[in-house]
Order: structure tokens, then sequence, then C-alpha cells
């Protein structure tokens, strides 16, 4: 089967402004693109401190909004959030904005979705830090049940409701297909008990490696869910941009969509080459 290509930085650098994002958009679903993807930042560090990717002033839109006004400008591409930092939300509020996204863009919403790591980012939200992985699985499970549920109830540690509903549910039943983003031990455990899929970020083809051994190693220890179907991987690879052949190397080691983050420095009208250029170059080739 041939590679998926997904693009990322969609909420981003030209992407931020709505034309711009339309443009994109358009152009990356004419030239082939299976997926558009956005990452998330609610609030950046102020001065930029490691391990914050970004500085205090870049333009980074809420990805659900952004892949809101995407979906209005598109017809087939698949929308992903690349990922959604899941113990910074409240998991009602949080499900309600995702079924109402996959509802507007007729079901082609993929939830990725991780434990963030920005400890001043979460401060500033007033989101638990040291819990964040263990309020991300409860907070998976509650919008499973509010999304599948005939009469939803929850109870955990983090998320507790009974007698509410909440419709429309999403249009892919039981609900978006997850992806689980991260590279520790417990990313892996989650992706392969909890997720439909895991996305690597910002790897080159021997950190990938490392990181496909890493959930083999999660799946000799936990058995997977038959429901969830076989693991789909997705990579974002290091750096900027993608040749056919490193997209044949990360497709040799197992890789089933690779997510390409465009040059920065590139305003609408680059973009709209880039994705041009990448979907005849790589489109069908891998």
């Amino acid at each position: 089967m041939a590679i998926k290509l997904g693009l990322f930085s969609m909420n981003q650098d030209a992407c931020s402004h709505p034309e711009g994002a339309a443009r994109v958009a358009r152009a990356a679903e004419a030239a082939g693109f299976e997926s558009l993807w956005c990452g998330e930042h609610v609030v950046l560090p102020d001065p930029q401190a490691p391990p914050s990717p970004m500085a205090p002033r870049d333009r980074i839109l809420d990805p659900i909004v952004a892949l809101t006004w995407l979906a209005g400008h598109t017809e087939r591409v698949r929308l992903g959030t690349g990922i959604i930092i899941m113990p910074q939300r409240n998991p009602l509020v949080l499900a309600k904005e995702l079924a109402s996204l996959d509802v507007l863009s007729k079901g082609r919403l993929i939830l990725g979705i991780g434990v963030g790591y920005l400890e001043p980012e979460f401060r500033a939200i007033g989101a638990p830090f040291a819990q964040r992985g263990a309020v991300t699985d409860e907070y998976v499970e509650a919008m499973q049940t509010i999304w599948s549920q005939d009469r939803p109830a929850y109870k955990g540690r983090f998320a507790a409701f009974s007698d509410v509903q909440a419709h429309p549910q999403p249009v892919q039943r039981p609900g978006p297909p997850i992806v689980v983003g991260g590279r520790s031990a417990s990313a892996f455990r989650r992706a392969v008990t909890r997720g439909h899929g895991w996305y690597g970020f910002g790897l080159d083809a021997a950190g990938a490696a490392t990181a496909l051994a890493g959930l083999r190693e999660a799946a000799a220890r936990a058995p997977r869910p038959a429901g969830l179907g076989p693991l789909e991987l997705s990579l974002t690879p290091r750096g900027y941009g993608l040749d056919l052949a490193a997209a044949k190397e990360f497709a040799a080691l197992g890789f089933h969509r690779l997510i390409i983050r465009p040059p920065k420095d590139l305003d609408a009208a680059g973009l709209e080459t880039f994705v041009r250029r990448a979907g005849a170059e790589l489109i069908g080739k891998v």
C-alpha cells in the first residue's frame, strides 16, 4: 500500500492567517495529500527556554478552530490534531468541540493526543503537570464514554459525570481514530493499549527505528485490544521538507503516513508551490 502524505504546521506561520490557511489547504488537497495537521500550544514561555520549541510571540492558532476553518475550504482531506495536549483540556468540553468538528467535516477528524512537556504552560493554565499521564488516560476514557454510551456515566480520579447527554455525537463511530504521540515508555504503552495509531515527531531514520523498537517492547508487555486493529504508524521526519530517498527509508521501516513540515519562511504562495512539488515527487512513488 502506498504511504500516505500529510502536511504539518497548518495553524502556524503563513497558515495562521485565514486566507493563507485556506489557500494552502486547497492546494494540498488538489496535490493528493491525505491529511492536514495542526499542533498545539495554548501559551508559550517568555522568555523562551528549553524545551520550548517556539519563541514567545510565534503565531499558532488553536488546532480545533483552525481545522474547522480548513474543513470548510476542503472536501476530502483528513484533519489531524498533532497533537492536542490532553491534560490541559476539560474532557467534556473537548469532546463537544471534537464531535462538532467531526460533524462539520463529515467524519474527517483524526484525533492526535499527547501528555505535553512544557511545565510553564501547565502552570499558567492550572493543569496538573506531575499527573499528566494518568489524567490523559482518564480523559480519553471519559470522552469515549460520552461519545458512545446510550446513558453515559464515568467515575475516575480526575473526571466524573452521569445523567448527562452530549449531541450530536461524532460521525465516526464510536468516535474518531485516536493517534498517540510521544516517545516515552508510557506513550508507547498508551498507543498500544488505547490508540488506533502512534505519531512520532522530529525523528531521523535512526530515531524512528528506536521508537518502533519501543512500540514492539510495549506490545510484548501489554495486550492490544482486538477492536483497535493494527497500529497505524505516522511520522513527521526531522527537519523541513522530505525527499524521495528519505521517504522510501521510512516506508521500509514500516511507517504508513509521513507528515512533512514545510519550510518556516514561506508565504502562502511559496507554500502552494512547496505542496505541489512535494505531491508530485512523493505521492504514489513510495
